[in-house]
């Protein structure tokens, strides 16, 4: 296969939602229709021990959720798939805003008792920022919810964006026969069954008698009258428009019960976009270019605890990647190679040899040599931008609480940062090390991996802080004086850059009228 043949037949694509509206239950069953594993686990019940593939790490399992992305990559037919499974809950959002930096395409999942729900919005936005082409999928139709179509105008007014059913629902809750299929022309019928797919009617004509018999003769004329309705009301499918990400397509079903799971599929992997021209900031780097770039787009420190090493996610952005190939390192200037780069099950590696635009190859990184954002390429200086880090909302005094411990405190730190999972900031006045997060429930993640993973305690003491914001300025004297001044807030983040830790928006405020020569940046990218 050509380069050109091998990019067409990729498709990179994150899955996100809101906690809990079945995002990881999706994954698993998009996994168990390519092949890729044998049996769907619970994400969390406490008869069964098998959890899902993709949530993987200790804390996931036993708090059934995600805290990481996972990345999984299988073929389906002729296509190559690259799911990334992101954190739901917004205290791993940045996580999940850098996962979209690396995707070529979004599928929303949404709960269909619950509808919209704020962290669907933010994720959108980001979406919407990047021209993404979102797909939705509408879940747990099993259940008792809202009526579809007053789904559909509330994803139309709250994500902003205009919407178009390829499949509807029959009926819904206790009462849910099935999907009659839009885009192909078909009824699928409901069996509840975690494991198996369902049986499917094929049709010619909405007047065909065979409905009536599947459904009944009340749903059969109810099923005519809405699919009227959405002929009238919705406009044509348009790929063009879906690709600009101004048009999402909507399907129907349950993914627990692999209900309208392979109808999405089978039509996502036609009409999703392969990967497609990368902005750097030189210029427009185009897949199909001969010469291997990709970047950094997440750190993972032990995903395998026997060997405590880091991963380095590299997206493929143009060209092909190999094995023991010198690439150049782009911010420090060396030419590294890499023996043993991986492909993804989750936490399953395989060496790959080869790999191409749209692919997430992972590379060990034992040394603490990558940063997330960083560019490898074959030789040209390209920095591919677009992966902030915001400044963090929470802050805590982390405090080593076994001294004989300090060097794996230290360690585990420094790993953890290279993650993005939060930021550290060490106060100049007293000497003490910040943890800055944007949600409580990374602290507490952070403790229990420093134990689990590193066997280094560690405990929180309170600080009172309402941002950190990194400062700079042309005029040295008045960034001298603001450091004087203000010496008992000032704090270097990890690359011994000023940040202020201002403790209320007033402070804040008045600092920065009184020193206009200065810059206040509140995202770590200037």
């Amino acid at each position: 296969m050509t380069l050109t043949d091998e990019i067409k037949r990729r498709r990179t694509f994150a899955i996100i939602s809101h906690p809990d509206a079945g995002k990881t239950t999706l994954t698993e069953k998009l996994l168990l229709f390519g092949g890729a594993i044998h049996v769907a686990g619970a994400v969390k019940s406490n008869k069964i021990k098998k959890t899902a593939t993709s949530d993987w790490m200790e804390i996931e399992k036993q708090r059934g959720i995600s805290v990481a992305t996972s990345v999984m990559g299988f073929d389906y037919g002729d296509y190559k798939i690259n799911i990334l499974d992101t954190p739901g809950h917004q205290d791993f959002a940045e996580d999940t805003y850098r996962t979209l930096t690396a995707v070529d395409s979004v599928i929303i999942v949404v709960d269909v008792a619950k509808g919209v729900e704020q962290q669907t919005r933010r994720l959108m936005e980001v979406c919407r920022m990047r021209n993404t082409p979102v797909i939705i999928f509408v879940n747990k139709l099993d259940r008792e919810g809202r009526d579809p179509f007053d789904i559909l105008d509330e994803l139309e007014q709250e994500l902003k964006i205009a919407v178009r059913p390829l499949s509807w629902p029959i009926n819904i809750g206790a009462k849910f026969k099935g999907v009659y299929n839009i885009y192909e022309k078909g009824i699928d019928l409901f069996t509840p069954d975690k494991q198996r797919v369902s049986e499917r009617v094929e049709i010619d004509d909405l007047n065909d008698p065979r409905i009536d018999e599947a459904v009944g003769e009340t749903d059969a004329s109810k099923l005519r009258e809405d699919l009227d309705l959405i002929e009238g009301v919705y406009p044509e499918f348009d790929r063009e428009a879906y690709s600009r990400g101004e048009l999402a397509p909507v399907f129907f079903g349950s993914a627990l019960n692999t209900f309208g799971v392979k109808e999405l599929l089978d039509c996502f992997v036609e009409i999703a976009p392969c990967p497609s021209p990368v902005s750097a900031e030189e210029r427009e780097v185009r897949p199909e270019e001969e010469k291997f770039s990709g970047f950094v787009f997440k750190i993972h420190a032990n995903m395998d605890p026997n060997h405590r090493s880091c991963i380095a996610f590299v997206k493929i952005c143009s060209g092909t990647f190999m094995r023991n190939e010198p690439y150049l390192h782009v911010r420090s200037g060396k030419s590294l190679k890499f023996a043993s780069p991986t492909a993804f099950m989750a936490q399953k590696k395989s060496i790959v040899d080869v790999a191409y635009p749209g692919d997430i190859v992972g590379i060990p990184d034992s040394g603490g040599s990558f940063k997330i954002g960083d560019t490898l390429t074959q030789g040209e200086k390209l920095h591919y931008r677009g992966l902030p880090s915001f400044s963090p909302e929470m802050f805590k005094y982390i405090e080593n609480t076994d001294p004989m411990k300090s060097k794996q405190l230290e360690k585990g730190i420094q790993q953890l940062m290279d993650e993005g999972v939060a930021q550290l900031f060490t106060n100049q006045f007293n000497g003490r090390k910040i943890i800055g997060t944007v949600g409580q429930l990374q602290f507490e993640v952070i403790q229990y991996r420093l134990l689990h993973e590193y066997g280094a305690q560690c405990r929180w003491e309170p600080i009172s802080l309402y941002k950190a914001c990194w400062i700079e300025s042309d005029d040295a004297d008045a960034l001298e004086a603001f450091k004087r001044r203000k010496h008992q807030f000032m704090a270097v983040d990890r690359d011994g850059r000023d940040v202020f830790l201002a403790d209320s928006s007033y402070v804040l405020t008045m600092a920065q009228s009184d020193f206009p020569k200065l810059r206040f940046h509140f995202s770590s990218e200037f």
